[in-house]
């Protein structure tokens, strides 16, 4: 009877197991791999939407325009490093803030953003790359080198990874009277500075508020641009459009500005630049009637940063991916391109400390 059950039993587990007891030995090598039992490599994994926020340093339409090859672009890349993104999504943010905001929420997953906005934010997001741009012909801290055609600011070879900001007075009535003081060898006072009217940017921008605080703070006895009596927030196109038509006095911003609003200056009203900017009406060149009075010391560059707040974003493989997918973009000519619209050469590998003296420079403002 023992022998009886002993056999049966081993029918049945011949039986569950799909005929194993035969002659053949069983197979080992899953449906469709390799015969000789290497298996096929894993395949990518998978990002349905990579979100990517810039900050709206240009006029939002330029940059929409001038970064969508990047699309295309930075999908190709990261598929070569493993990674499959289904869209890449690129959004200018309505203020520096918004874009923070964005990553510190999650609803941005990169932002190419300022390290002002960087150390405001950074409680949310992580700086992975910092930019690297082309030098300027002048570096000088003294205001009257700056300015008349002779003395035009042109890009250099060498890569740097600061940048100032200048305090301009335009070609209003009052703003004349600021520059033909300033190069005359003349010192302002705040009383001069206060009697006119400020155009700066959002409190998060270094080149549009962070810094040149700090240049009123040295120079005008701990004086803020909170402190003057007249200030409009505007974006860069605004301010320079503004100051063209004599409705301001003085525009903050970053040290080739000029550049960027030069053709557009002395295009008529109703016509726009090949980059979209619209004309200004003046006669006269930009370099000749938006004279600098002001250099504030060196501002570390712009960041790319991740957010903290999505997993599939914020860990160490993904962000050498995109780290590396964003170096070797711009290292082409299409990527230069494309990254021009924010005067960005190159990418180096961003650390957070880099940004302590922007801290500094932001709790000194705060």
């Amino acid at each position: 009877m023992k022998k009886t059950l002993a056999f049966l039993l081993a029918a049945v587990l011949c039986v569950g197991l799909l005929a194993g007891c035969g002659t053949e030995e069983p197979s080992t090598t899953p449906e469709g791999s390799d015969p000789a039992g290497s298996t096929e490599p894993e395949g990518n994994q998978k990002i349905d939407t990579l979100r990517v926020a810039f900050v709206p340093s240009r006029e939002p339409d330029e940059i929409i325009t001038a970064t969508e090859p990047l699309k295309q672009l930075l999908t190709d890349e990261l598929a070569k490093l493993g990674y499959d993104v289904g869209e890449v999504d690129i959004t200018v943010g309505t203020s520096y803030e918004a874009v923070g905001e964005a990553l510190s929420a999650g609803t941005a997953d990169v932002g190419l953003i300022p390290g002002g906005t960087y150390v405001l934010y950074d409680d949310g997001c992580d700086v992975i790359l910092t930019a690297t741009r082309d030098g300027l012909s002048n570096d000088s801290e003294d205001p009257r080198t700056w300015n008349g055609d002779e003395n035009k600011t042109l890009p250099t070879d060498e890569q740097v990874t600061f940048y100032r900001s200048l305090v301009y007075a335009g070609p209003s009535e009052y703003g004349r009277v600021l520059a033909a003081k300033v190069n005359a060898g003349e010192a302002l006072t705040w009383e001069d500075l206060d009697a006119a009217t400020w155009a700066v940017g959002a409190t998060s921008s270094s080149a549009g508020y962070i810094y040149p605080t700090l240049w009123l703070m040295e120079n005008y006895d701990g004086h803020k641009v909170s402190d003057l009596s007249k200030t409009v927030q505007l974006g860069y196109a605004d301010a320079f459009a503004q100051a063209a038509a004599e409705q301001i006095d003085i525009v903050v911003c970053y040290a080739d500005g000029r550049r960027d609003y030069e053709a557009a200056w002395n295009l008529p009203t109703d016509s726009a630049d090949e980059t979209g900017k619209a004309g200004m009406g003046r006669e006269d060149s930009i370099w000749n009637e938006m004279t600098v009075i002001g250099v504030t010391d060196g501002i570390y560059n712009d960041t790319v940063a991740v957010t903290k707040a999505n997993p599939d974003i914020y860990n160490p493989e993904f962000i050498a991916a995109l780290q590396q997918s964003l170096i070797d973009i711009i290292n082409t000519e299409e990527g230069k391109a494309i990254f021009s619209v924010y005067s960005h050469t190159g990418y180096a590998i961003g650390e957070d400390s880099d940004y302590d003296a922007a801290r500094a420079a932001l709790a000194v403002v705060q």
